[in-house]
């Protein structure tokens, strides 16, 4: 099969190399092989092929981590051949071989693209919202980076619980977009009072949920409200901020941070709930796929990865690795 092997930590996707000649893995118990059919892109899929993420795979190995396909070999009695999922693995390739545990049935209303969007962003985005910031209906709920992959599911999950939405991008286009799925208001974070034009949103009360992604918490604390919640994702800034703690004193802010991965080990339970709740989100259309306009092929996926890293994109970018999106299977 073809699939791009990192046999050595590389400088970025611009080095990735497609091999044709990997030999998919056989599934071992409990283990279910997939032919792709999408794959989803994310930020960290870059940090790992450098070396910089979190989670740290041996050399070498196949990159990327979200997909979706059809099964064609299982050992486990709930998935068997034919069967479309989508889930959590390596994606870079053209076969996966995935745990039964990190896959889940494919929505029939969702094509595989839209399928290949899911399973990171969305229950992370649920994941710090109602079940770490616990918003509520009628709070101001101010999503950073809100046109990223992330972001537009934070935007749709925050409407569906009833709050008011404030966006921040850093483009009109993005701000565009980020409304487009939901958002009341747009605010663009580079203006120099970005932080004034939130308080002024919310009447001075300023936002309940702050959802952060990028690495603005330390500015953020200046528009959070009286008990405000403060939920840190990600540092696509690129760096590890000191916060004043003065400030999460005087406002009663908490500041709570979210490893949805970490569920796995940690509160299975509350994983099975997220999927619960969002499969009825999705199924009741309160929320929606956000594929990017341009859909990458494996040959291209690399460049897809580049558009990704250097923000031009919206969204979820996603590769078809199979060909045609057959979003009726």
């Amino acid at each position: 099969m073809k699939a791009y092997v990192i046999e050595k930590l590389i400088k970025g996707p611009e080095e990735m190399v497609l091999r044709t000649d990997v030999t998919p893995p056989e599934p071992k118990q409990g283990e279910v092989q997939i032919q792709v059919k999408a794959a989803g892109l994310n930020f960290f899929d870059t940090l790992q092929i450098q070396g910089r993420y979190q989670w740290k795979p041996p050399l070498p190995f196949i990159g990327g981590s979200e997909f979706s396909g059809i099964v064609l070999k299982s050992t486990v009695p709930q998935y068997k051949p034919g069967d479309a999922v989508f889930g959590a693995s390596y994606s870079f390739g053209e076969i996966v071989t995935a745990p039964a545990t990190s896959i889940l049935p494919k929505p029939k209303n969702l094509s595989f693209a839209e399928a290949a969007t899911l399973y990171v962003t969305y229950p992370t985005s649920y994941g710090g919202l109602i079940v770490r910031g616990q918003l509520k209906a009628g709070e101001y709920c101010l999503v950073h980076a809100a046109a990223g992959g992330v972001g537009l599911a934070a935007v749709q999950i925050a409407k569906a619980v009833g709050a008011t939405v404030i966006a921040t991008a850093g483009s009109a286009e993005k701000l565009q977009v980020a409304k487009e799925y939901g958002a009341d208001i747009a605010i663009n974070y580079r203006d120099a009072d970005w932080i004034d034009q939130v308080k002024k949103a919310t009447n001075g009360h300023g936002a309940d949920v702050v959802y952060d992604p990028v690495g603005l918490v330390e500015e953020s604390t200046k528009c959070t409200a009286w008990n405000g919640r403060i939920i840190v994702i990600g540092f696509a800034k690129g760096t590890f901020e000191k916060i004043p703690t003065n400030r999460i004193l005087l406002k009663n802010i908490s500041v709570v941070g979210l490893h949805w991965g970490a569920y796995t080990q940690h509160e299975p339970e509350t994983i099975q709930a997220t999927w619960k709740a969002l499969f009825q989100l999705l199924e009741e259309k309160k929320v929606r796929a956000t594929v990017y306009k341009h859909v990458y092929s494996l040959e291209t996926l690399p460049q897809g990865l580049i558009a990704l890293n250097s923000r031009q994109t919206y969204g979820k970018v996603v590769a078809l690795i199979g060909g045609n999106d057959e979003s009726k299977l």
